[in-house]
This record gives C-alpha cells, sequence and structure tokens, in this order.
C-alpha cells in the first residue's frame, strides 16, 4: 500500500475502510527509515489526512492504527513541517492523557492509545524544531510529570512510563529551560529517581540502602528500558550539580547515589542490556555531588560478615577432593574484594571490571571509558576507603620488577599504557587516576608507572623534580615488598636516551657513537 492509495481512501472511505489500509500501510512501511522524495507531497497530505482522522470519534482500535502510521510518517523531517500545529500537539496531548488532571488513567483497553501517542511525540519532538517551541507553550514537560504521578506502582503500565521518561529526556535535552523547569518547579529530581526505584522494585533496608537479592532474577526488557529512560532524564536535570547548597538536595542526592548503587549490582536481561544500563548508571554517578558517593559503599555488621565468610566456606568444602585448593583460592578471592576494612565493596568492585572491560575494548575510550576513569579518580580523591580498596586492586605491591610498567595485562598495565595514549584527553585522565591512588606523591607514582609514562602528567603539574600535588590525603604508609626493595638500589629511574639510524632507542652515548662511526664510513676519502 503507497501513501496514494491510503490518501484516497482517507478521503472517502468509511471508519472500517480506512483503518483497514492504514492498517495495511503500516504493516508494509513499519521497518521504513528512509523515503522516497518523489512521494514527499503525498505524505504530507496523509499525516494531514490522519490528524483530521483522529480528531473524529472513532473507535481505539481505528486510532491505534492511525498513530502508528503517524509515528512512521513522523520519522520524516520534512512531512513533519506543515504539519506541527499547535493544534495537532494538542490533538496528540488529548490522546496520550497528558493534562493537569487527578483523574487516575482509564481502563487498559485505553493504553495503547497513550502508548502510540507518546511515541508519535516522541518523534516529532526530536524532528521538529517547531514541536520543540510549542512544548515549552503547552507546558509539556508539567503534563508528562503528573501522567509519570498516575504511572505510580503500576506495573502493567510500564510502556507508559517508559515513553514518558524518554519524551522528558527528549525535552530536557533539547531545552535548557524544560531541564531548568525538571529540576526546581516540577521537582523532577525526586520524580525521576521515583521512577528509577520502581523500576527496580526497590526494597529499603535502611535510609540509604536497599536489599540486594543477588540469587534474584534479572530485570526484565521492559524494566531494564524503563530504568535507562529514567537514568538519561535525570542525567539531564543534574547535569550542572556539583555543589550542594541544602540539606534536602544532599538527602535526594543520596537516595539516588542509594538506588545507583542497587543499579549497578542489578543484571540485565542481556550482558549488552547490562553493559548499557551500567553506562547510563556511571553517567549519571558522574553528576552526584562528590560529598554524596560515600553511599557507594556501606559498612558490614559483624554477624554479616561472619556469615558470608561461612557461606563461602561451605562452599568450598562442597567441591571436589581435587579442586578444593583452588576453590579455596577462588572463594577467598572473591571475599576479599567484596569486603575492605568492613566495609561492602560490591559497587565499587562493579565500577573497576566495568573500567577494565572498557579499557580491553580498545576504541571510543573518550565516550566509553572517560566517564567512569573521572569518577573513580573523584571517589579516590574525597573518600579514604574507597581510595584504599582501589589502590588494592589496581596497584597491588610491587613484585614484578622485571618487566617494564606498561608490559602485561594486569590493569595497572592496562591503566599505564593509556597514560601515553594519543588522545589527550584520555592520557590525562588515566595519569590523574594513578596519581590520586599514589596519594599524589611524585615517588610512588614513578615505582608503578616509570618516568617515561609519567613525564607528562608531572610536566603539566610542574613536579618534574618531584614532590607531591596539592590534595591533602591520609598518613598510612606505603609497603614495599621484597622484590621491590632488592630491586630499588639497581634501577636506573633516569637514563638519557637517543635514537640509532634505524630508529629505535638506546642511550644518549651509544647513539652518539653510533652516529660519528656511520658519518666516518660514509664520508668521501678522495
Amino acid at each position: 500500500m503507497d501513501a496514494e492509495g491510503a490518501l484516497n481512501t482517507l478521503r472517502g472511505g468509511d471508519a472500517g475502510a480506512i483503518e483497514k489500509v492504514l492498517r495495511e500501510y503500516s504493516e508494509e512501511h513499519r521497518a521504513t527509515f528512509k523515503f522516497d522524495l518523489a512521494d514527499e507531497e503525498k505524505r504530507k497530505k496523509l499525516c494531514e489526512g490522519v490528524f483530521k482522522v483522529l480528531e473524529k470519534d472513532i473507535s481505539t482500535s481505528c486510532q491505534v492504527t492511525c498513530l502508528e502510521v503517524l509515528r512512521i510518517l513522523s520519522r520524516d523531517k520534512k512531512v513533519l513541517v506543515p504539519v506541527t500545529t499547535k493544534e495537532n500537539m494538542q490533538i496528540l496531548m488529548r490522546l496520550a492523557k497528558l493534562d493537569d488532571s487527578e483523574a487516575s488513567l482509564e481502563e487498559a483497553a485505553h493504553f495503547p492509545v497513550i502508548v502510540e501517542s507518546l511515541k508519535c511525540l516522541c518523534n516529532i519532538v526530536f524532528n521538529s524544531q517547531m514541536a520543540q517551541k510549542l512544548s515549552l507553550e503547552l507546558n509539556l514537560a508539567a503534563m508528562l510529570c503528573n501522567l509519570l504521578r498516575k504511572c505510580k506502582d503500576q506495573q502493567v503500565i510500564s510502556d507508559i512510563k517508559c515513553f514518558d521518561l524518554r519524551l522528558l529526556f527528549l525535552l530536557s535535552l533539547l531545552h535548557t529551560d524544560i531541564r531548568s523547569q525538571l529540576r526546581y518547579e516540577l521537582q523532577g529530581l525526586p520524580l525521576l529517581t521515583q521512577a528509577l526505584e520502581s523500576a527496580f522494585s526497590i526494597k529499603w533496608t535502611d535510609e540509604y540502602e536497599a536489599a540486594i537479592d543477588h540469587n534474584g532474577p534479572p530485570l526484565s526488557p521492559q524494566e531494564t528500558d524503563c530504568a535507562i529512560e529514567a537514568l538519561k532524564a535525570l542525567f539531564n536535570v543534574t547535569v550542572d550539580s556539583w555543589n550542594v547548597h541544602s540539606e534536602s538536595d544532599s538527602h535526594q542526592f543520596r537516595v539516588m547515589a542509594a538506588v545507583l548503587r542497587h543499579c549497578l549490582l542489578t543484571m540485565g536481561p542481556t550482558e549488552d542490556k547490562t553493559e548499557e544500563l551500567h553506562s547510563n548508571a556511571v553517567n549519571l554517578l558522574s553528576n552526584v555531588p562528590v560529598s554524596c558517593l560515600d553511599v557507594l559503599i556501606s559498612p558490614l555488621a559483624q554477624d554479616e560478615i561472619a556469615q558470608e565468610a561461612t557461606t563461602l566456606d561451605e562452599s568450598t568444602q562442597e567441591t571436589e577432593t581435587g579442586q578444593d585448593e583452588t576453590r579455596e583460592e577462588e572463594t577467598n578471592l572473591k571475599y576479599n574484594t567484596m569486603v575492605y576494612n568492613g566495609m561492602n565493596m560490591e559497587a565499587i568492585r562493579v565500577l573497576l571490571d566495568f573500567m577494565e572491560k572498557r579499557i580491553d575494548k580498545g576504541s571510543c575510550y573518550r565516550e566509553g571509558l572517560t566517564p567512569v576513569l573521572s569518577l573513580l579518580t573523584e571517589c579516590s580523591r574525597a573518600h579514604r576507603n574507597i581510595r584504599k580498596f582501589i589502590k588494592d586492586q589496581v596497584l597491588p605491591p610491587l613484585r614484578d620488577v622485571t618487566n617494564r610498567p606498561e608490559v602485561g595485562s594486569t590493569v595497572r598495565n592496562k591503566l599505564v599504557r593509556l597514560m601515553t595514549h594519543v588522545d589527550l584527553g584520555v592520557k590525562q585522565i588515566a595519569a590523574e587516576f594513578l596519581f590520586v591512588l599514589c596519594k599524589e606523591r611524585v615517588d610512588s607514582l614513578l615505582k608503578y608507572t616509570g618516568y617515561g609514562n609519567a613525564a607528562g602528567l608531572l610536566a603539566a603539574r610542574g613536579l618534574l623534580a618531584g614532590g607531591r600535588g596539592d590534595h591533602w590525603y591520609s598518613d598510612d604508609e606505603d609497603t614495599d615488598t621484597e622484590e621491590y626493595k632488592s630491586a630499588k638500589p639497581k634501577e636506573e629511574v633516569i637514563k638519557p636516551m637517543g635514537v640509532r639510524p634505524d630508529g629505535t632507542m638506546a642511550p644518549l652515548e651509544e647513539t652518539l657513537c653510533q652516529y660519528q662511526v656511520t658519518k666516518e664510513n660514509s664520508s668521501d676519502s678522495d
């Protein structure tokens, strides 16, 4: 079914015929995203015709079919120009139940109309500047917040919630005025946090601590999509929130950080969805004031520590005889990497694993890696327990003193390699992260990274001659292994180097001698 055939039916057919023809058009073009320029005018008229049908008193199924066709047509920016009017926007808002009334949503039969209307509004707002301006005039953000409140704790309408959140994300992305309105006038921070909390079905055990069921099922696809849309909308609302000026704001950010901790410990339906979920959580955590990030870790009661250790010991004893030692080592490693100084470090461990996975991808470091590196750097700078735990994981006591710091497959080796990355932003944040883990002490940084790898950061900070950075850290001392102590006197930390004729590096004296020999051999002997 082409646009002309559908248009002819709209002009003279009854409601039944219109619904049948539009359903055929929708099914045929469901996956169409690029349209034939020759039919552009016909599609514009078809779009106008669909809006006229939606103004009439038609059946719910006919409304859904009309909206499906409109959603397809709204993928074409040029088609939207003549039809993006205040009247047509109001038609879609009415069908989406976007109003300021307190009445609850009607029966489930009308939910598909609401969902399709919201989908159309998402496309139109994204593709039309006129629609973006009209959204301000029609106070669309406030209506969306009102609809979101009506969706509270109703799992059956998760699709409505998901596209409501997506439209709020688009509006807050495209309009700084709406971003500010959401944050301050519409109380968007607690509202969106509540929507995120609802997606995870969180049960609170303390003011800022949610119950974690490690053996529970993963999130459903719908729950995951709702959570991701809420995370993206919250990111826009909190993008300028580094400084907290009130106790109420501090409380809201701590609640949000607690929900995000739960998010990091939650799995999606697939590995890709889990990574997308955690990636958006990392982005949002970057907006949380650093003073509120201590919520990411929580103290464990002594009975909890004993219970977890007992559980792990029992799982070890159940192994076959030939595997006892290996499984015991794995169990102890798992336990030791989750608890530090009596604090639960599960969320930080997830962040470290996420960071390493992004490093291993080997591409898109600026977009994919720098947010989590920045987050871990700020957490480490502000919170001693987090810094000490991360240092234990990333910069354990140095035992391998024979290989260069950038050679190997450990997290330290991977981060040291990033210190000389071609992307300036990537190498700066990698170096900064390691420098903070070393409490901004030059001697400690050089021990783990080598002088050449650290030279860029040290030059930028005026620390080539040694010393330490400006930030204050606790006085706990770094301990050296016996391997490092024995190798330390033999190290040549700084050695002048030159380039051989073949392009490789060598001590400066050797390269000078080689160039001299080469010059003598190539001179004329007339």
